[in-house]
C-alpha cells in the first residue's frame, strides 16, 4: 500500500494577516486618557519679594478633611459628600451675616460697581490613605459650589449663567467670587 500524505496548509501568510489585524485594532481603538484636575498654580514670587505672614481670621476658614476611612468632615462635623456643596455655598455666601461665617468686604469691580466679596477660604486636607475616588468626589463638590455661586452672581448682574458670559465678564465675576481653595499636604487625619 502506498502511504498517503496529508496535505500541509501553507502558514506563511498567517503571520502577515495577524500583523495586519493587530495594526488595524491599534489604529481604531480609542484609549482613555487621564486629564487630571484643572488647577492653575499661583505664580512664583519674585526673588526680591519679602515673605509676609498673613493673619487670617479663624471664622474665614472652613476645614474640609477626608480621613483614611473616606469619612468626610467639614467644619469638624461629619457629613456625606452630597451635603458638602450646600455647606460650602452657605459658608461662602453667608446669607444671614452670621458672625461665625466669613466676613464680607466691599470691593469695587469695574462695570459692576461695589459688591460684597466673601473672605472665605476652603482648606482641604486628606489622609494618605484616602482613596482617589473620594478625593475627586470632594473636589468636584467644592468646584460645583463655587460654580453655582458664580452662576447666581452672573444671573443677578448679567442675566446669563457664568459659562455664557464673555471672557471679560467671566474675569469680573471671578474677582467678585474667587476660588480660594487651600490644599494642605496629606497627613494622618484619622484621629478626628
Amino acid at each position: 500500500m502506498a502511504s498517503k500524505k496529508t496535505p500541509e496548509i501553507n502558514g506563511s501568510s498567517m503571520a502577515d494577516i495577524a500583523f495586519i489585524a493587530l495594526i488595524f485594532f491599534l489604529m481604531v481603538t480609542t484609549m482613555d486618557k487621564e486629564e487630571g484636575l484643572r488647577r492653575r498654580l499661583p505664580p512664583l514670587p519674585a526673588e526680591d519679594q519679602k515673605v509676609e505672614d498673613q493673619k487670617v481670621n479663624r471664622r474665614n476658614i472652613i476645614q474640609v478633611k477626608i480621613n483614611a476611612s473616606d469619612r468626610l468632615f467639614a467644619g469638624n462635623e461629619p457629613m456625606d459628600v452630597s451635603q458638602l456643596k450646600d455647606k460650602i455655598k452657605e459658608f461662602l455666601t453667608n446669607p444671614n451675616n452670621d458672625p461665625n461665617l466669613p466676613e464680607k468686604e466691599d470691593v469695587e469691580i469695574e462695570g459692576i460697581g461695589t459688591v460684597k466679596k466673601s473672605k472665605g477660604i476652603i482648606s482641604l486636607q486628606n489622609d494618605r490613605g484616602t482613596t482617589y475616588s473620594k478625593y475627586i468626589a470632594v473636589q468636584n463638590e467644592l468646584i460645583k459650589a463655587i460654580n453655582e455661586i458664580r452662576d447666581d452672581f452672573s444671573m443677578q448682574h448679567y442675566g446669563r449663567v457664568f459659562n455664557r458670559l464673555t471672557t471679560e465678564q467671566q474675569d469680573l465675576v471671578r474677582k467678585a467670587v474667587p476660588q480660594n481653595i487651600s490644599e494642605a499636604e496629606p497627613k494622618d487625619v484619622k484621629k478626628r
